[in-house]
């Protein structure tokens, strides 16, 4: 048996935090290293006492996600208005909380390591993981940030299942591979005499690499028939415009600088149809920082597009009265679709917001936290329900932090979208991981709902993602920038689509089998 003591367990701790942030993008991007970072902590954890377990496995978790989300000092000190301590302290808190997936992983995993089946010691950590994973994705509004099957979004070849289990199928093989090594590498330093333990591993990897290579085969096969239908001259098309206005946001909401915001979009709009003829024109979130109905600027805008005779898709607050007298109103993080004849033609309101961002959960608990809404309001939340539709191009809608939930790409193209819009605003994040970050999670978008993809972010990353997850166009940060492009419409819905959204709560429900069995020994 291999014996660990003193700090070796949390120096491996440690060097598995390490691995797996240098593996995601824009905090290294070495991807490869995901199959290996977690490998690490499986070895120290397998022969610890239960509260060594848990301290170790919360090391590797502060560790992870303290610098993986350092973004968010920034967002709360300089735009939330917080003291810088009372910043750091919200981040520790929502490490740790983060960490407790991870705690609850390593418990499970030692005893399924431990366990005389070698297919729960292979199979059942990376449906725990997976199961995890899909807990934390919806449990308190959910933050499904950065999942392991993320840091592969920059290779798009190796993303490809995705259309069938959604990226926690990927994961769910990030965590297999991790395993499999560990059990490889115990298996080389066992004693000459366990030639029992030998057999079982050799038995449980052969299907572990039957896995790999079906997987790798439907890959080649999906990229080349997907590429076809990209490449093909048949099926519809339309050419569409890309706007990234790079708005300082310390100056966004400024109402003196209402005219020379849209000025600049204006004036970048020109320069893309000096080359370009696009039908849609997509503007970031908020791009107009007023309310249109309320606002002359609004005006300067139809004229725009009835002149170039485009359509405009474009974020901006919005609001509905519920009662004058008692003062009720409800307002909207929305995008609105303006036709050529200056019409307002769609509107869609942001669904799932952001906590402690466009509004306070539980504000009588957090009363601190307020501040932190003040500059934009408290939002209402709308919900997914019709395109915005131009012609035969219908728009589903995902507005900033919405692309990182796959439910909601998944119910525009329920509801008929036939290619996606991602409209941010990035500039909270600085000049950190977090663009990196938000970029990647939309990639997924388009591969698990084979959809093109259509990103206007104010700062960037802005772009175009066809349905392989490869970046078309692709803008840099914190530069003002247009881009056009012509794109597919697609119709049809993937099995992730129709079924697949279902492999995380069945991985979840799976792992509580696994619980029940090994309740007694945890």
């Amino acid at each position: 048996m291999i014996r660990l003591h003193g700090l070796k367990p949390y120096f491996l701790a440690l060097l598995s935090a390490f691995l797996l942030l240098v593996a995601m993008p824009g905090s290294g991007g070495l991807w490869f290293l995901v199959f290996v970072g977690l490998t690490p902590l499986l070895f120290a954890i397998r022969n610890l006492s239960r509260r060594q377990v848990v301290s170790c496995s919360l090391l590797c978790g502060l560790s992870h996600y303290f610098f993986q989300m350092h973004w968010i000092i920034n967002v709360l000190e300089q735009y939330g208005g917080l003291h810088i301590s009372i910043a750091i302290a919200a981040l520790v808190v929502l490490a740790f909380y983060m960490s407790l997936y991870l705690i609850f992983f390593s418990l499970g995993a030692q005893k399924l390591l431990q366990s005389e089946s070698c297919f729960n010691g292979i199979w059942g950590l990376p449906i725990l993981w997976v199961g995890l994973d899909w807990l934390r994705s919806w449990l308190f509004t959910g933050l499904p940030w950065m999942d392991l099957g993320y840091a592969l979004a920059p290779i798009p070849q190796l993303i490809q299942l995705a259309d069938i289990t959604g990226h926690f199928g990927i994961t769910f093989i990030v965590v297999l591979i991790n395993v499999l090594i560990y059990h490889l590498l115990v298996n080389s330093i066992q004693s000459i005499g366990e030639r029992d333990y030998e057999f079982k591993i050799v038995t449980h990897a052969l299907p572990v690499c039957g896995l790999i290579i079906a997987v790798g085969i439907y890959s080649f096969m999906r990229w080349s028939s997907t590429r076809e239908i990209l490449v093909a001259e048949d099926g519809e098309s339309i050419e569409v415009g890309i706007i990234q206005g790079n708005i300082d946001q310390n100056l966004k909401w400024d109402a003196s600088l209402q005219r020379q915001t849209v000025d600049k979009y204006l004036l970048l709009t020109k320069h893309l149809f000096d080359n370009h003829s696009p039908e849609v024109i997509v503007w970031p979130e908020t791009a107009l920082p007023f309310y249109p109905t309320r606002s002359g600027y609004t005006d300067i805008l139809k004229a725009a597009a009835e002149y170039y005779n485009v359509s405009i898709i474009t974020g901006a607050p919005w609001f509905k009265v519920i009662d004058l007298d008692k003062k009720e109103i409800d307002y909207f993080n929305s995008s609105l679709l303006l036709d050529p004849s200056g019409a307002f033609a769609g509107l869609y309101f942001k669904s799932h917001l952001v906590p402690f961002g466009e509004y306070v959960p539980f504000k009588k608990f957090f009363p601190f936290m307020e501040p932190l809404v003040e500059a934009a309001g408290s939002f209402t939340a709308g919900s997914v329900e019709n395109p915005l539709v131009y012609k035969n191009a219908k728009a589903g809608v995902l507005i900033c932090f919405e692309s990182i939930f796959p439910e909601i790409g998944r119910k525009w193209v329920l509801k008929g979208a036939n290619y996606l819009v991602n409209l941010t605003n990035d500039a909270w994040y600085g000049k950190s991981s977090a663009p990196h970050h938000s970029l990647a999670m939309s990639v997924f978008r388009a591969v698990e709902t084979r959809r093109n993809l259509v990103r206007s972010a104010n700062t960037g990353i802005s772009g175009i993602i066809n349905p392989l997850g490869q970046m078309v166009e692709k803008s840099p940060l914190f530069e003002p920038w247009a881009a056009a492009g012509t794109i597919k419409l697609l119709d049809g819905q993937t099995f992730f689509v129709r079924f697949g959204y279902l492999f995380g709560p069945f991985c979840f429900l799976i792992s509580l089998g696994l619980f029940l069995r090994l309740r007694k020994k945890i």
